[in-house]
């Protein structure tokens, strides 16, 4: 009689690449489509609805951008008078994820307090094929046609 032996059980350790995009957890998100002043400037506006969420205090509140193992700190400024922004912080988490024009952050707010926030990101890569980019590197702004076959 042929006994086969089972098959011994595989433990996997999955790992996300960075770039890789994770189920949303449910709690309160909102996304933004990076743009050159993204890039350049030190904030990061919040849209107004979503402020709505957070604290409206006169100083800024500190906060945690966490995406993969990293964090980055920041401050959040949340005036009711002025707009509402990610502040001191942005331009190093800006260049440490090599943002572009394009790119879309997604911000899911993890916790909230009158005294920190702290916020899971993800980051969808804006890279287009060259086929649809204009000689400077920016996307055309005619009509691509794609043939389906």
């Amino acid at each position: 009689m042929n006994q086969e032996k089972a098959p011994e059980p595989v433990t996997a350790i999955v790992c996300l690449d960075e770039d890789e995009v994770e189920p949303l957890t449910g709690e309160p998100f909102f996304h933004m489509t990076i743009s050159k002043s993204h890039l350049n400037q030190g904030h990061l506006p919040i849209p107004a609805k979503f402020a709505e969420l957070l604290p409206k205090n006169k100083a800024a509140v500190p906060m945690v951008l966490s995406r993969g193992s990293r964090s980055w700190h920041m401050k959040f400024y949340g005036s009711q008078y002025s707009q509402r922004r990610f502040g001191s912080g942005w331009k190093a988490f800006v260049k440490d994820n090599m943002l572009n024009l394009g790119d879309v952050c997604l911000f899911e707010l993890m916790s909230t307090h009158v005294t920190s926030l702290k916020f899971k990101v993800q980051i969808l890569r804006g890279d287009l094929p060259p086929a649809l980019l204009n000689r400077e590197g920016q996307p055309r702004v005619s009509p691509v046609l794609i043939e389906i076959e």
